[in-house]
């Protein structure tokens, strides 16, 4: 698998992922100044509703601009055997069923899944739960995260 491809794939997918944004906002902002929706009474809140909703997809676009400009800044080092895993790194994980489980650990994760080589990737950050248990960790080492009543274990099969 390549990291440089899997890196391009989320700056693709971040910037389409922005542009879908920035249109839902103009969209919401239309709505909420249009003078057809101008309140003729209190129970009239077409226009407030549209308001509130122009904000949360202004601020989704901006928490996406930031994790473009940390993914564009970003370059997946190679792993390095002596320092574990580390932001870059593209991790194989097994789990007790015996499934393999592709992350790419990156500065922000999204909760993108990504193919690569016929499988897919999923993008996670340092402050996912997974990825902070698989941080300095290296190949054969054991992982283990608590994910709602159940505990998972992961054995890390390769990382590149």
């Amino acid at each position: 698998m390549d990291k440089s491809s899997l890196h391009q794939q989320v700056l693709d997918r971040l910037a389409e992922d922005l542009l879908q944004a920035e249109e839902a906002v103009r969209a919401a902002h239309e709505t909420a100044t249009h003078e057809e929706n101008i309140a003729e009474n209190k129970y009239d809140t077409l226009g407030l509703e549209a308001a509130y909703l122009a904000t949360g997809q202004a601020r989704r676009a901006d928490a996406i601009r930031q994790a473009l400009a940390r993914w564009r800044q970003f370059r997946p080092p190679a792993y390095d055997a002596g320092k574990g895993i580390q932001l870059g790194a593209l991790v194989c994980l097994l789990d007790s069923a015996d499934r393999q489980q592709w992350l790419f650990l990156g500065p922000d994760g999204g909760s993108m899944k990504l193919p690569s080589a016929g499988l897919l990737v999923q993008v996670v950050s340092a402050e996912a739960p997974l990825g902070r248990a698989v941080l300095g960790k290296c190949e054969g080492d054991e992982v283990s995260i608590q994910l709602a009543p159940a505990r998972q274990q992961f054995e890390v099969l390769r990382v590149y």
